[in-house]
């Protein structure tokens, strides 16, 4: 199998050479063939740039009582819509509320460190000046929302709970692998679409002021990232044989399905059960019987609503099709789906950031440039 047909490389912009071979980055045509695919998204950068060390952007001295208020809703945990809540008192549902939100905030920032990575290593292997550029500014942003979720996760709780294996898995597999199109995917595309999803969901319902401001900061960098992949997909998928269309659509939907069914297993929580009494078998056994219940299985899709962004992210990019679609319609509406436009549930939330920063950098903020207006390929 040649490079081209294991990266899947329709486009010219996405052309990948190996890890190693450095000579190819010197070959004197390439520094002329840029694509001007990524040219919005990049002069865009300094509309949302922001400094987490600098507290004019976001102060992570703002104080929070841990023991007394829950840092977001309680409608918002999956654990309280079920028979646990009968068996804990008030503190211990602040305890159970909080905890799980270190165990989010801790999965993001293992996530925020793996695209840290992975975008390092497109600047690697992407031979267009342009796409390089693009993973440059990507990898440099990524670094700030490790730097801002390290130190929320260090206000609030100390230290982070360690990565649960299964997202472990992935971040290894998407960082390490050759295949340019399974970083596209599996980053730009699967992740990033539920990192939008997750970021509006705790943007909504956060009680935690900073909290709030730290989801609106990271979702300026995100919507970009979320767009190059989404470039990508429209330069590539159409143009694919079937086959290979289908082993990314099949792809997605196993990584989709993986993520779905651990997103909050309870065993992976198991520390945070034993602190309140209660055994995570117990709780398993609790979120099945709710999920049996047509009223609470209603209720309780609004906590996996972070999901409906991922899905909409691969159907509107053609990696969904009447194939895999029944498979993703056991969560959301998808002829809801199939009737929207473009825009993501978080656009609105970033554009509003993206004046606020241009406003703290000097600009006037009414002028915000947002990646995912318009068609950024052009």
């Amino acid at each position: 199998m040649t490079d081209n047909q294991q990266n899947m490389t329709i486009d010219p912009a996405y052309d990948a050479v190996a890890p190693d071979d450095f000579p190819a980055m010197m070959e004197v045509d390439r520094y002329a063939s840029r694509s001007s695919a990524f040219d919005k998204i990049i002069s865009a950068t300094h509309d949302h740039f922001w400094d987490p060390l600098d507290a004019k952007y976001i102060d992570f001295a703002s104080p929070w009582d841990m023991d007394k208020e829950m840092l977001i809703s309680e409608d918002m945990n999956l654990e309280l819509r079920t028979a646990v809540s009968d068996r804990l008192n008030q503190d211990q549902k602040i305890f159970i509320v909080n905890e799980s939100v270190r165990w989010t905030m801790s999965s993001i920032l293992h996530g925020e460190q793996g695209a840290l990575s992975l975008s390092a290593s497109l600047c690697h292997i992407m031979k267009d000046p342009g796409a390089q550029e693009y993973a440059a500014n990507q990898t440099r942003e990524e670094a700030r929302h490790v730097t801002g979720f390290s130190r929320y996760i260090t206000a609030r709780w100390g230290k982070p709970t360690p990565c649960g294996h299964v997202l472990e898995e992935l971040l290894v597999e998407l960082v390490n692998t050759p295949i340019v199109w399974k970083k596209l995917v599996g980053m730009q595309m699967v992740l990033e679409g539920l990192a939008m999803g997750t970021f509006a969901a705790f943007y909504t319902n956060a009680n935690d002021p900073l909290l709030k401001k730290l989801m609106q900061l990271v979702m300026t960098d995100e919507a970009f990232h979320h767009k190059f992949g989404k470039i990508w997909a429209d330069r590539t998928v159409p143009n694919l044989p079937e086959a290979e269309r289908d082993m990314i659509e099949d792809w997605a939907l196993e990584v989709f399905m993986t993520l779905f069914r651990n997103s909050s297993g309870p065993e992976q929580k198991k520390d945070m059960y034993a602190k309140v009494g209660l055994e995570w078998q117990w709780v398993q056994g609790a979120l099945i019987e709710a999920m049996s219940d047509s009223a609470k299985r209603k209720q309780m899709r609004k906590s996996t609503s972070i999901f409906r962004t991922l899905i909409k992210t691969l159907l509107k990019a053609g990696i969904i099709t009447e194939r895999t679609a029944p498979s993703y319609a056991a969560f959301v509406d998808m002829a809801e789906l199939h009737a929207e436009g473009d825009r993501m549930v978080g656009d609105a939330i970033a554009e509003e950031g993206i004046k606020y920063l241009k406003q703290i950098n000097g600009g006037n903020g009414k002028g915000a440039i947002f990646a995912l207006s318009g068609n950024a390929a052009e």
